[in-house]
């Protein structure tokens, strides 16, 4: 039996309007295609587990951002529809990365091609299966608000974040929403804005 946190009620009503009916269209989607998916918030979002982490989504000032816990094996194995049909539903521009970019309720792809996705995501859970070591750095992570906020403020800051590859990206993002406290957090970002304008990946200090 599934279940439903009214703090992810709470996500939705707080969201901009843009916003409402497409995570609203997501909750109701995952919860047909998995019926005992469980709902909490990770790391400030949605998200949405079933024998592990299965799917979370988020909503920015001027998107919506979904990905599947193993999307590197779902886009990599799915031979159902074609790459650029995924991509272009599912994916962002960026190489590495199969982080939906939703910014209307018609770019979602059709419920059958959404369901689709979700049983294989379902299935990898309940087999038990694990992303490869090299595929890991593919899993995608929605850029935190407050993260990207931060970032617009200092422009040479997020020109040099723009630039950075994926993975190191991911290496900045997953250091600032593993903070367990919200000072530890704000600190983070500070000191990532810091480095990134100073054009240095999160762990420069141990490169030689």
């Amino acid at each position: 039996m599934g279940s439903k946190d009214p703090r992810v009620d709470k996500y939705i009503e707080q969201a901009p309007d843009y916003a409402k009916p497409i995570l609203n269209k997501l909750r109701i989607l995952v919860h047909k295609g998995c019926p005992e998916v469980q709902e909490t918030i990770k790391w400030g979002m949605p998200s949405f587990d079933f024998k592990g982490p299965l799917c979370s989504m988020a909503a920015f000032k001027k998107h919506c951002g979904f990905s599947f816990w193993k999307s590197a094996l779902i886009f990599d194995e799915n031979k159902k529809y074609s790459e650029n049909e995924l991509r272009l539903k599912w994916g962002t521009t960026e190489k590495g990365s199969d982080c939906a970019h939703i910014t209307n309720i018609k770019d979602l792809p059709t419920d059958a091609k959404f369901l689709a996705l979700l049983k294989k995501a379902v299935k990898l859970n309940q087999e038990g299966i694990k992303l490869p070591p090299n595929l890991k750095s593919r899993e995608a992570l929605p850029m935190p608000k407050d993260f990207e906020m931060a970032l617009k403020a200092v422009k040479p800051a997020k020109a040099n974040f723009d630039r950075l590859a994926p993975s190191h990206k991911r290496e900045y993002i997953e250091w600032i929403i593993e903070a367990k406290r919200q000072e530890t957090r704000l600190n983070r970002i500070a000191t990532a804005v810091e480095w990134i304008a100073e054009g240095k990946s999160r762990n420069w200090k141990y490169q030689k």
